[in-house]
């Protein structure tokens, strides 16, 4: 598959897919005889994987640590696996923190005429109040 499907498939831009091959976050894309990149099936699933890490917010930095740790000896399980669980841990925290404001935004919905109608008692309330010392105050 060239990189213009590729791209199209993947919603990621041409210069991005060039710009993760060179980085190493991407192995080496097959060229065809005409010099053109040429996509396979194991090329997509790294593609969708990098994707993946970077829609959970894996840093570029994290990223590349990750392939450099991937392409050294098998010793390096143990690391590749902490650095994935850091991130979930940082993606956890993440949704944690976005329930709290989902929660927050929903009690202030559900109890939004609520706040208005007191509000504007209260405002009402000041209002006459007001009227009230300014009468005696004129009188």
């Amino acid at each position: 598959m060239n990189i213009n499907a590729v791209s199209k498939q993947f919603k990621v831009t041409k210069d991005t897919l060039r710009y993760w091959e060179r980085i190493g976050i991407l192995p080496p894309i097959h060229r065809n005889e005409s010099g053109y990149r040429d996509y396979d099936d194991n090329d997509m699933n790294w593609i969708y994987y990098v994707k993946t890490l970077r829609r959970a917010g894996m840093s570029i930095e994290s990223l590349i640590e990750y392939m450099k740790l991937l392409h050294q000896d098998g010793m390096t399980a143990e690391a590749r696996r902490d650095l994935l669980i850091e991130q979930r841990t940082e993606l956890q925290e993440q949704l944690n923190q976005t329930k709290q404001t989902i929660d927050y935004l929903s009690y202030k919905i559900d109890h939004f005429q609520d706040h208005i109608l007191r509000n504007e008692a209260e405002k009402l309330f000041s209002e006459s109040s007001e009227r009230i010392l300014d009468d005696v105050h004129d009188a």
